[in-house]
This record gives C-alpha cells, structure tokens and sequence, in this order.
C-alpha cells in the first residue's frame, strides 16, 4: 500500500476547512498545511489534525506557496487539495483501494472535480478530470530497445474517483489583483493564463475588473499568435464596453472578433445590446446565431 500526504495551502478558510479535513483525514498518512496569513481561526482547526503545520509569507504567486507546502511532505505520493474540497464516503472507499492496489510506477494519479456551488469563475462545468494525487519523488527511467531515451512524460492514470468543489464564496477577486499584478510587472501571461484571465473575467468579472484589464487585452489583440487569442480578446473588450455602455467599441470588437472568428461570446454581447435597445427582433437573431456557434471561452455559455 502506498502512502499519502494530504498538501494543503490555505488562508482565511475557518468556514471549510474542518469539513475538508474530517473527510480526508481517515485516508491519508500525513497531513501538511500551510498557511499564507489567516486572521480567523483557520489555524487553530489545523492544529487539531496535525501538528505539520507551517507559516508562509505570501507572494502573491501561489505556485511559491505550493511547492513550499510540497517540500514538507514525507510520503510516497501527495494529494493535494484546496479547503473548500470534500469527498463523499463512496469515493473515499475508492480512494482506499487506490492505495491498495496503485501501480508505483504510476507518477500522476487524475480524479474528477465535481463543481457543485454557483461561485463559478473559470468552472464552467459539472465535472472534468483533474491530476491530484503526484509521486513526491520521481525516478527516471530508459526506454525504447535502440536509440534509447529517458522518459520524460509522466505514467498518468485517470481514476473514475470524484472529488467534491464546495467554496461557499467567490475568489474571482483575488485571481484578478494576481493577474494586474504579474502584468504591471511585465512579467506577461503564459497562454494557459491568458485564456483562463480572459474565461474568468468573462464568467465573474464586474464592470471595473473589466476595464482595468481593458488595456492588456487591447495590446493581447494587437499581438495575438492565433485567431483563437485575437477573439478571445475582442470577447473581452466587447464585454467591457457594452458593460460600460459603449455602442462603437462594443460593434468594433464584435466585428473584429467576427473576421477571425465567430464565438457565441460574441453574438451574446450583440443579443445583450439589443435587449436594452428594446429591439427583440434583433435580440433574437443573435441569439439564434449564438445557438448555432460554438463557444470560445464559456462552455455551455448559451444555456447559462
């Protein structure tokens, strides 16, 4: 049986933490947390599960704090969750047999994440397939019987285990200080980031968090590598200025976005105009368009 660390960065997370905690505590073999600055009593609920339990000056880069909590796990693999995650008796049965029978080659185990709470940001689905349990040390081996190599991909395995998301408020804020930091910075967005900036600021952004990130998408227009990014960029900046009420630049980017390509996003932006014009008849030509697109960004958008 192999053994597992439950990893965990956390702040300010009094409301949930002891639930995540008392339904993982029974699988696992070591508890690591790490904490970024609570000022509730986050820390004193840890303390009753471990005794593994770490400060962290906060960076504003949540990747630093995550290997910092992965550098004080001990076990063969480490599971790492956030506090507002639970898991459900079924599937903790199932997490025990995981780690009955796990092939320890296996480097990266995948679960499904189950979002069942109305604070989306990037989520714009019911389940998909996330890596969350990782080998803590990784052996590298030679492949192939000629011209051999070592292998670099890592063994993946997608487990049918489902792990529920239950936040019970909205983190869209703190995401987006994250990205205007990094960008102020110059440091730049990799393009993972810049579609999931765009995606969450879509789904959950208010009209202030689009116009503060207005200038970095009109410069992502301008520079974009794909008719996929210049869209994405143009559904943000038509989102913002039909926000701000902006009829010009909302047409401008709506048709910018058309010429490289067409989104339902797009056509909701013009559906939504439309609306407040009082015009249904136009209202319901873009939206049949929207219907009959597919999205670029918000999955299911159409229907939410």
């Amino acid at each position: 049986m192999i053994s597992v660390s439950l990893c965990m960065i956390v702040k300010d997370e009094e409301r949930v933490l002891e639930r995540c905690l008392n339904s993982f505590a029974p699988l696992v073999d070591e508890i690591v947390i790490v904490d970024t600055g609570s000022s509730d009593s986050t820390k004193a609920i840890a303390a009753r599960y471990t005794d593994k339990l770490y400060d962290f000056s906060w960076t504003g880069n949540f990747s630093e704090a995550r290997n910092f909590a992965f550098s004080k796990c001990s076990c063969e693999y480490i599971y790492s969750a956030d506090a507002d995650e639970m898991i459900d008796e079924e599937n903790a049965a199932q997490f025990r047999i995981l780690k009955e029978v796990m092939d320890p080659q296996v480097e990266l185990v995948q679960m499904w994440y189950v979002n069942r709470h109305p604070f989306r940001t990037t989520e714009n689905y019911e389940k998909d397939l996330r890596p969350k349990l990782f080998r803590r040390l990784r052996e590298f081996v030679w492949i192939d019987p000629v011209h051999e190599t070592v292998r670099l991909d890592p063994l993946v395995f997608d487990s049918d285990i489902e792990i529920l998301h239950m936040p019970e408020g909205q983190h869209a804020g703190r995401d987006f200080s994250v990205f205007l930091r990094e960008l102020g910075a110059g440091r730049g967005l990799s393009e993972r980031l810049w579609h999931m900036y765009a995606q969450e600021l879509f789904i959950a952004g208010e009209t202030a968090d689009l116009t503060a990130a207005a200038p970095y998408f009109e410069q992502r227009k301008e520079e974009a590598m794909s008719p996929e990014a210049c869209a994405e960029a143009c559904c943000v900046l038509a989102r913002e200025a039909g926000m701000r009420g902006d009829a010009a630049g909302l047409f401008k980017n709506v048709l910018d976005g058309s010429t490289v390509c067409m989104c339902s996003e797009l056509c909701l932006e013009m559906e939504a105009y439309y609306r407040k014009e009082d015009n249904s008849a136009e209202a319901e030509r873009w939206k049949e368009m929207a219907e009959e697109t597919e999205a670029l960004l918000v999955e299911n958008f159409v229907e939410n």
